[in-house]
């Protein structure tokens, strides 16, 4: 038997019998050469590893914008977090954990410079909308390498309905969504704190008590809660106290972190970026990159304005911006 064939087959006898087999996967868009060592959802993890999208996720903001420390969280980070938790609970509920693992890498990829920032300025600017998700599910379908990474029907799945209330088809993917939401709650409150914004005494008793005093025992609550009430269904859920908590704790963040005063100046210096930049290459789109420019042909300007902008990072984004709209400052010879 090949490695392939070695891996499938254990999926087959250990897996939950509710969880993707990557020998049954949907397929995907187009046919690839078959590989003896990785399974499907395998390789769609390794494209995913290797695009550029993925690198960019470095340089993109997670909450704080440009953050001086070397220890708040960025795009990159966040992703890598989901994914390690995404995989714990794959793993407890014997889910397909290379299949959580590709949708967890690939869950942002369409993130904006400057995060929810830019997806709510260009979602205001752009005719048709934007979604991070619905980008992020374009980045792997068409804005990657040469048309697209040819992902699995899972993997594209899982990335579309990760986010709000949308429901992904697999476990594997309902897994990433919890993830998600555990990891940004757990870490922002870490940003926060480390930056002063917030300090711990404000922290929502009730939902400290019920879920824990540390960053690592919240994680821990909310991963073994999840795990011990989705064990008996086809679901992967929360008990109502632990949701409840959770939810607590989210409306205290939103409050007191997300859409407080201390953000909202550097929020409208963000959204007048991204707005300007908008503007600016619908006005002159064949300044845009190449690859850019040759889309704005077959699916319009606004198109490939809005997939130029979207696939910039924070310090590009700010860089183009002062090439475009900030003089050089005048030297006398």
């Amino acid at each position: 038997m090949t490695t392939k064939e070695l891996i499938e087959q254990r999926e087959n006898t250990y897996l939950s019998p509710y969880a993707a087999r990557s020998s049954q996967s949907k397929g995907r868009q187009r046919p690839i050469t078959p590989c003896h060592i990785r399974t499907e959802f395998q390789r769609d993890r390794d494209r995913i590893l290797h695009c550029k999208s993925f690198r960019r996720l470095q340089f993109k903001t997670q909450v704080f914008l440009s953050p001086e420390g070397d220890h708040y969280r960025t795009r990159l980070t966040h992703t890598l977090e989901v994914a390690q938790i995404a995989r714990t609970l794959a793993r407890g509920l014997s889910l397909n954990e290379d299949l959580t693992e590709a949708i967890a890498l690939a869950h942002d990829l369409g993130h904006t410079p400057f995060g929810h920032i830019g997806e709510r300025t260009l979602n205001r600017l752009a005719k048709d909308g934007f979604k991070h998700y619905e980008q992020s599910v374009r980045v792997v379908d068409v804005l990657e390498g040469s048309g697209g990474l040819n992902l699995t029907w899972e993997v594209r799945d899982g990335i579309a309905n990760h986010s709000g209330n949308a429901r992904s088809s697999t476990l594997e993917g309902r897994c990433v969504a919890k993830a998600d939401r555990i990891a940004y709650i757990n870490h922002d409150i870490d940003d926060a704190l480390r930056g002063g914004i917030i300090q711990a005494f404000e922290l929502p008793r009730n939902s400290i008590r019920v879920l824990g005093e540390t960053h690592g025992d919240r994680i821990n609550t909310m991963i073994s809660d999840i795990i011990q009430s989705s064990t008996q269904q086809p679901d992967v859920t929360m008990s109502e106290e632990i949701q409840h908590a959770t939810d607590e704790m989210r409306a205290f963040l939103f409050k007191r972190v997300y859409q407080d005063k201390w953000r909202s100046d550097e929020e409208q210096k963000c959204d007048f970026v991204v707005e300007n930049l908008f503007r600016y290459y619908m006005e002159h789109p064949a300044e845009m990159s190449k690859e850019f420019v040759e889309s704005s042909f077959r699916e319009g300007t606004e198109r490939a304005v809005v997939d130029y902008i979207a696939s910039m990072t924070d310090r590009f984004a700010m860089r183009i911006f002062k090439q475009l709209f900030v003089p050089d400052a005048f030297h006398v010879l």
